[in-house]
C-alpha cells in the first residue's frame, strides 16, 4: 500500500508561481512513476507531467512545457511540481498519483491518488 500527502496549492495572480508538494509513504519502493494530474470545475481529470523516481525520465501536457517543473527528491519520498508564469485556465485541482508500473499519461495507469489540492490562478 502507498499512502501520497499533497500541499501547496493556494490563490496567486496569474504570473505567479506555485509549488506543489506530494509525500509517499508506506511501501514506496514499488513505485516506479510519479505523476501528476489536474481537474478543473466541470472538466475530465487531465494528465499534466510524469516522472520516474531516477529523475532520467520527464513528460508534460504541452499546454505546460516551459512553465512547469516535476521533480523528486527520492530521500524524502517527495515529488515537486513547480509551477511557473502561471495563467487562470491552470486553475484546477491538482492530484498526486504513483504508478507501479512504468510511466503512463492515463489515469487509469495509476495505482494511488493524493487527496488533491486547489490551484486558483486569478487574471
Amino acid at each position: 500500500q502507498v499512502q501520497l500527502v499533497e500541499s501547496g496549492g493556494g490563490l496567486v495572480q496569474a504570473g505567479g508561481s506555485l509549488r506543489l508538494s506530494c509525500v509517499a509513504s508506506g511501501r514506496t519502493f514499488s513505485i516506479d512513476t510519479m505523476g501528476w494530474f489536474r481537474q478543473a470545475p466541470g472538466k475530465e481529470r487531465e494528465f499534466v507531467a510524469a516522472i520516474n523516481w531516477s529523475g532520467y525520465s520527464r513528460y508534460y501536457r504541452d499546454s505546460v512545457k516551459g512553465r512547469f517543473t516535476i521533480s523528486t527528491d527520492n530521500a524524502k519520498n517527495t515529488v515537486y511540481l513547480q509551477m511557473n508564469s502561471l495563467k487562470p485556465e491552470d486553475t484546477a485541482v491538482y492530484y498526486c498519483a504513483a504508478d507501479r508500473a512504468r510511466y503512463s499519461s492515463n489515469q487509469g495507469a495509476y495505482d494511488y491518488w493524493g487527496q488533491g489540492t486547489q490551484v486558483t490562478v486569478s487574471s
